[in-house]
């Protein structure tokens, strides 16, 4: 997620020096909180709507054989659930959370006409369906050293469930192909510390750094597609750890954010390996490290009614040579843009909105990849003059609603 509610995604996600709600705040640098003074509540929806394709290629004698799938997935909905409890004169500062943080998924239906998604006795996948989510919950604390420096750590505590259709993870059998899998789960525990200094001119830097989120194994119960029960397999995968720094600029007019991150995928478990296992399995991403900015806007000419804008960019994890293996994780989105507004409804009550549109900034593509051509010069097994390729846009509506206990 690009960011965390209606306030902080219209932000580009930027929060790591720049509390302005407290959603954001909880979720890049708990230092942050120590700035609220009263116990506030919000409570944020976001209704979020994709559309990959994936497309592949093959070559045949009778000349290459070509084809797209699009995705019949359809609207998924991210929660984001937050409580600070701040007091005037008090240096000491609570916070709780639960956000719907990350997920992936698609649906692309069989396709007789893209190798990719041919039925299996015919070299494909069919039916290729995912769906994974990451919901974390977090108790924050933050300590106000002065009235320009504090601190905050926030232990977080995690639940993640993943369904593959085929599961790749699993090892195929020789005349029944790769099983289907069950939904599995699994819970992950982490923490997250952060520094946030305020100058007396409105400038403000601050730093976070967020553990690699550590899980139990997915434990994933298997079925061959013809109903008869295939062996069960259990595979690690955990959340990166998170390096964030920031600056805030903030004006009676207007509120200013950059936030840099570096998301280490190449030391996260699930993440780091790639290539076949001996079995015919796939052992892992293969992603690199992504880095993040996030830019945001805040223009308060309308005090009643401030102007959001916020703009993300992100670097592409997967390499083309392992485009393959990421076929069932297509949510890549590398330009992201979002627009927001707030409005006081009644004292104390303000309802945000903020509409988000983001692309993979073209296609991720590489060759098709089989255990069985696997050698020493061919370490991946790349199908000679093959492709597979996806490519996605994204939108979403979210709302929130925020209350301040006086």
């Amino acid at each position: 997620m690009q960011g965390i509610g209606a306030t902080n995604m219209s932000m580009g996600g930027a929060a790591t020096a720049l509390p302005i709600d407290i959603s954001g705040t909880l979720h890049w640098n708990p230092a942050g909180i120590s700035t609220f003074d009263e116990t506030i509540i919000s409570l944020n929806s976001g209704f979020f709507f994709s559309s990959p394709e994936i497309s592949s290629t093959v070559p045949t004698q009778n000349g290459p054989v070509s084809g797209t799938t699009e995705d019949d997935r359809g609207m998924s909905v991210m929660p984001a659930l937050a409580v600070v409890f701040g007091k005037t004169d008090s240096k000491h500062t609570f916070g709780i959370s639960a956000f719907g943080i990350s997920g992936f998924g698609v649906d692309f239906p069989e396709n007789m006409s893209n190798p990719i998604n041919m039925p299996q006795n015919m070299g494909g996948f069919g039916h290729l369906e995912s769906d994974y989510l990451l919901f974390q919950l977090g108790v924050s604390y933050a300590y106000q050293v002065n009235e320009h420096f504090s601190v905050g750590i926030e232990p977080t505590v995690d639940y993640s469930a993943l369904k593959l259709l085929p599961n790749p993870i699993s090892p195929p059998d020789q005349n029944r192909g790769y099983p289907e899998s069950d939904r599995a789960s699994a819970l992950g525990f982490g923490a997250q510390i952060g520094l946030l200094y305020q100058f007396e001119n409105g400038l403000n830097v601050g730093a976070s750094y967020k553990t690699a989120q550590s899980f139990g194994d997915f434990e994933f119960d298997n079925t061959y597609l013809d109903e008869t029960d295939a062996p069960s397999v259990k595979f690690n995968m955990d959340y990166p750890a998170i390096y964030s720094v920031g600056l805030g600029y903030s004006q009676e007019l207007f509120d200013l954010a950059l936030d840099y991150r570096l998301v280490d995928y190449e030391n996260t478990d699930g993440f780091a390996k790639n290539g076949w296992t001996q079995q015919a399995s796939i052992a892992g991403f293969g992603w690199e490290n992504v880095s993040i900015i996030s830019a945001g806007v805040q223009i308060k000419a309308l005090q009643v009614l401030p102007v959001r804008l916020g703009y993300t960019y992100s670097t592409n994890p997967i390499q083309d040579d392992l485009a393959f293996f990421s076929s069932p994780a297509t949510a890549i989105i590398q330009n992201a843009f979002q627009i927001g507004t707030g409005y006081e409804v009644i004292e104390n009550l303000t309802v945000n909105m903020t509409f988000h549109h983001g692309t993979s900034d073209g296609a991720t593509s590489g060759p098709l990849l089989s255990p069985m051509m696997v050698s020493g010069t061919n370490p991946t097994g790349a199908i000679q003059g093959s492709e597979v390729s996806y490519e996605m846009t994204t939108n979403m509506f979210m709302i929130g609603i925020q209350y301040t206990l006086k």
